[in-house]
């Protein structure tokens, strides 16, 4: 048995200076050896024994609405739910048994407060599931512990962020506390506040039992007409071709016969990709180690509230009288062979790489440096790009939804997410703002990258830039680069059809006329903002631009939402069963806007068309050269002209001064 204090010392001596008082050895003599010992700390667990039959555990039905696969937390949470709106002719699939692949080693740890109202309100749902809702229909426990959470705040900017989530927790009815380091000090004895500025205490934050609450919720499933089938691996997904091309799911194959459905849900975890290959759906997740490691017994430690620093990434959950200590690596090991074979097993902790967590737990809960270390978890997670999970109908594939990429968050966003999720399949949308979690949503990593770098509840390093460059816009002229906005073409013998069903307004003006729109969904919702250009008929004008002797509309749409609402307009087209053709040009095109009350006057210098109010109105498009180069200008607002063309190479001929540094180039002035 190894001590923790002794493990970062073991890992840490030979690259750092020596440890604070925290970490230096005492005069107490102990083992440096490091347990082996691989176990998760849950007294029950759903493994089966050596040698259990592995043959289906139902037989299968010929047929289904919807097939869940995959029985961890989000599959369970969506047959549960998907039975509870009234689709009870549903089959779980589970290759392994119940909780099989990631849920069953999970820290199961719950917090209420996150910083966005939509997460706040799945989080709330996912609590009211497994502490209320699922012990009334079954009469059974989940083995949900209701001991608290605790937010960690050793800077000021952190405080400030749990200030406001206290602010948005009383929205919500969520009690939480904003706590001084002494009255931390009350509420966890054993915690070291010499370096905090205070806490955030959520006293109705808890733990749950993966075991406790899959079966509870397959049990109150299964009570309402599902059907839930445990060992019985997918080997394919059929997809069929409906009568204009569409591909939609067809059927899910096994070894022991094939179920006939429209629908299948991957909840499949790190298994999710190569299910998705089946149908030929791309599903954008990595597998991971993610490891925790449990503790002897700690004196006094019991009933204390789960703890999260995020500044040192590190998460300590109540064990009964130990705790898990565990984290988020800068440096994660990717498990890049997902074996089919790998269900209730745990990796060999690489210590090396989790002892970046031990030195911060040391530190928070100064105990742990002479507490042993039990047994470590180590277990496969899936992540996503953007740390948001995988949610939705699949692009490629009608019927094919994801419910998957959770980012270790997959306990305590199931129940939340499983409701959305059964609406989503059962209503064709979610039922809140889902769009963050969307499989179709439009991830620009770099631009958020570049945001972080930002992030601060104080002013940002260039707001004076921002100033400058919103002065300038409101009183000379200012440029900037749009390219990344998406442009569709919209043509066909039913393009006005659709144009008609599609935009609020009327957008069947004459040819060369531009209409700034919205795009609604089902509920009367809406989807977009976008601009309509109505194009003369005819032979192109431009290299990308189609041809069409009949109706055809340019669609310029706002580059964070345009994969999203590529997929909406294709669905309605699918739907309606409009005969048209939809083009994605957004890599192919630039897009240059000319803004302020100057705008005009820059563009006269560079374009070769009179550009006064007769000659050029309010509301038009039309073809014109730029700079020896062929372009469509667009003058769609007051004071604000729009340029488009293949590529985004072109030189102006007038020089635009820039009103500020141009290393910190959000508008530019010259555009080569």
């Amino acid at each position: 048995m190894g001590f923790l204090g002794s493990a970062v010392r073991r890992v840490f001596s030979a690259v750092r200076s020596p440890l604070s008082p925290l970490c230096r050895t005492s005069t107490r003599s102990y083992s440096s050896e490091l347990t082996k010992e691989k176990s998760v700390p849950y007294e029950k667990t759903l493994k089966q024994e050596d040698g259990a039959s592995s043959g289906p555990t139902k037989p299968l039905p010929r047929s289904a609405d919807a097939v869940v696969i995959g029985g961890g937390s989000l599959g369970c949470q969506t047959i549960y739910h998907l039975a509870k709106m009234g689709m009870t002719n549903v089959v779980l699939l589970e290759r392994d048994r119940l909780t099989a692949g990631t849920t069953w080693h999970t820290a199961g740890l719950l917090w209420q407060l996150r910083p966005s109202d939509v997460e706040v309100e799945l989080l709330a749902h996912t609590r009211n599931v497994i502490s209320k809702d699922l012990e009334e229909e079954t009469g059974l426990h989940t083995g949900w512990i209701q001991n608290g959470g605790l937010f960690i705040a050793s800077n000021k900017q952190r405080l400030d962020e749990y200030k406001r989530l206290m602010s948005l927790g009383k929205v919500y009815g969520i009690e939480s506390h904003v706590l001084s380091p002494a009255e931390t000090k009350d509420l966890y004895p054993l915690m070291n506040v010499d370096d905090l500025y205070g806490t955030l205490y959520v006293p109705k934050d808890g733990t749950m039992d993966p075991a406790g609450t899959c079966t509870t919720l397959t049990r109150a499933a299964t009570a309402r007409g599902a059907t839930v089938i445990e060992n019985c691996p997918v080997t394919g997904i059929q997809v069929r071709a409906d009568d204009i091309g569409v591909k939609r799911v067809k059927a899910v194959e096994t070894q022991h016969g094939t179920i006939e459905t429209p629908c299948v849900v991957n909840c499949a975890g790190v298994w999710a990709t190569k299910l998705g290959e089946m149908a030929g759906v791309k599903v954008p997740l990595i597998a991971m180690h993610h490891a925790y490691v449990v503790t002897e017994r700690i004196e006094g430690i019991q009933n204390m509230p789960n703890v999260r620093d995020h500044d040192a990434s590190v998460y300590l959950r109540l064990q009964g009288d130990a705790l898990s200590v565990g984290g988020y690596e800068r440096n994660p090991i990717f498990w890049d062979e997902v074996s089919d074979k790998f269900a209730f097993s745990l990796f060999d902790l690489d210590w090396d790489v989790f002892m970046q967590h031990i030195e911060g737990a040391v530190n928070r809960v100064p105990a742990l440096e002479q507490t042993g270390i039990k047994s470590t978890v180590c277990g496969p997670e899936s992540f996503t790009a953007d740390h948001k999970p995988l949610m939705g109908e699949a692009p490629e594939v009608r019927g094919f939804f994801l419910g998957c990429g959770f980012n270790s968050a997959g306990m305590m966003l199931g129940g939340g997410c499983g409701r959305e999720l059964a609406h989503w399949i059962i209503h064709g949308r979610p039922e809140k703002d889902m769009y963050a979690y969307d499989v179709k949503r439009n991830e620009k990593y770099k631009y958020d990258e570049l945001l972080g770098q930002e992030y601060t509840f104080d002013f940002p390093p260039h707001h004076d830039v921002i100033k400058n460059e919103c002065l300038s816009c409101r009183h000379s002229v200012a440029v900037f680069d749009m390219s990344y906005f998406g442009k569709f073409y919209l043509t066909g013998p039913d393009a006005k059809k659709a144009a008609d069903w599609l935009f609020t307004a009327d957008v069947n003006k004459k040819p060369g006329t531009t209409v700034y729109t919205c795009m609604l969904n089902k509920r009367g919702g809406s989807e977009a903002d976008l601009t309509v250009s109505r194009l003369e008929p005819g032979a192109a004008n431009l290299p990308l631009a189609p041809e069409s002797n009949g109706d055809a509309y340019y669609l310029a749409i706002g580059g964070g939402v345009a994969e999203h609402n590529w997929n909406h307009i294709r669905t309605v087209l699918q739907d309606q069963g409009f005969r048209c053709q939809l083009t994605d040009h957004s890599e192919d095109m630039g897009m240059i806007s000319i803004q302020g009350p100057k705008s005009r006057e820059v563009l006269q210098e560079v374009l070769d068309t009179d550009l006064s109010n007769e000659a050029f109105s309010f509301s038009s498009h039309k073809v014109v050269n730029a700079a020896g180069h062929q372009v469509s200008a667009d003058f769609i607002k007051s004071g604000e002209f729009t340029l488009e063309r293949m590529g985004v190479v072109y030189k102006a001929k007038a020089h635009l001064k820039s009103p500020f540094d141009p290393e910190n180039k959000r508008v530019k002035g010259i555009y080569d």
